[in-house]
């Protein structure tokens, strides 16, 4: 049955849904879908479903939600996407006896309250290990018997560059030179592998370059950031670029000794000085960091690079069990909400 047939859809001009239904997102992020307690208003930017005789409300809003990478190929628009009603309406919704949807629906409310609770256990085991890691992390890293330098006798401290207006210099060429941007990166990200755009040799000219084994170092909004580079590029003057301390640090300490919270705070206490918060070249020189000898530097980060991928690597340890689970749940659900058409 077409989700559009036997009015069992509405959208705008809709101006309400009422308690019970459900109310789909029709613009970015489009195909959020959520069941309704109490009557709500809508925007322009909702639409209201309505299951009537003969189909569940929750059945229908289970079987969209297995239904949302289908509804998001429909959707339009370069910068912001979205679905028309349409779209919506096309969307064919199986239509076993109500017995059937019934227990369905029994299977699948117990299936989402288990993953719930299970992923619930999971990210908070998660969260204790990433506790766990940053103590003992912070432990390590706290000398009482080795020397401190500042950060800029050891190495090359130098902010980024940005030719303008950008625009001009973003090239598809197969010459051009990365373009690393903060948005190629995540949180929790420790190298910079690629990059999603290039710029031509004459933006090159006006940035900063650097090579692999440097590091770059987030010095606005979301400041204090390191990551090692695994490519090569130009970066923009929201970075920081920091080579030469090879002699000194290896790039694996480097990394977790600029992260540890001890650095962190005191470079979000320098940072915030000014009236716009921001991570000059001159506040990073100015660290104090310890320099024990390079063989305690191997074995500190050992240890760490271990709590490292338990924590975040996505291939192993919890982050991948919690993945795990959430795939599981979404083939028991379209498996469940399978329905082969009898034959004549």
């Amino acid at each position: 049955m077409m989700l559009g047939h036997s009015n069992m859809y509405t959208s705008a001009p809709v101006k309400e849904a009422e308690a019970g239904s459900i109310v789909m997102s029709v613009r970015a992020p489009v195909g959020d879908t959520n069941i309704t307690d109490r009557k709500i208003a809508i925007g322009r930017g909702l639409c209201a479903i309505s299951g009537k005789e003969g189909l569940e409300t929750k059945f229908l809003y289970y079987h969209l939600n297995a239904c949302v990478k289908a509804i998001k190929k429909k959707s339009t628009g370069s910068t912001f996407e979205a679905i028309n009603t349409n779209d919506v309406k096309s969307i064919t919704i199986p239509l076993p006896p109500l017995p059937v949807q019934r227990e369905i629906v029994r299977i699948l409310d117990n299936f989402t309250e288990l993953a719930a609770e299970l992923a619930a256990e999971l990210a908070a085991e998660l969260a204790a290990r990433k506790k766990q890691y940053e103590h003992y992390r912070d432990k390590l890293l706290t000398f009482t018997d080795c020397a401190s330098k500042p950060f800029g006798g050891i190495a090359s401290i130098v902010r980024g560059a940005s030719p303008r207006p950008i625009h001009n210099f973003i090239t598809d060429d197969e010459d051009g030179i990365n373009w690393i941007k903060i948005g190629d990166v995540s949180t929790g990200s420790k190298y910079i592998t690629s990059t999603k755009e290039k710029i031509t040799q004459a933006g090159a000219s006006k940035s900063r370059f650097v090579r692999p084994g440097d590091f770059v170092l987030s010095n606005s909004m979301s400041f204090g950031r390191p990551y090692i580079m695994k490519t090569e590029g130009c970066i923009h003057d929201g970075w920081l670029s920091i080579s030469g301390f090879e002699e000194t640090f290896t790039a694996d300490f480097l990394y977790h000794l600029l992260s540890s919270s001890v650095i962190q705070k005191t470079m979000a206490q320098r940072a915030s000085n000014g009236t716009v918060q921001n991570l000059n070249a001159d506040i990073v020189k100015s660290l104090e960091l310890p320099v024990p000898p390079l063989e305690e530097q191997a074995r500190i980060v050992a240890i760490l690079d271990r709590f490292d991928v338990l924590c975040n690597d996505l291939s192993s340890g919890l982050p991948a069990e919690i993945e795990a689970r959430r795939k599981q749940y979404e083939y028991y659900r379209d498996r469940l909400l399978t329905f082969r058409e009898k034959s004549p």
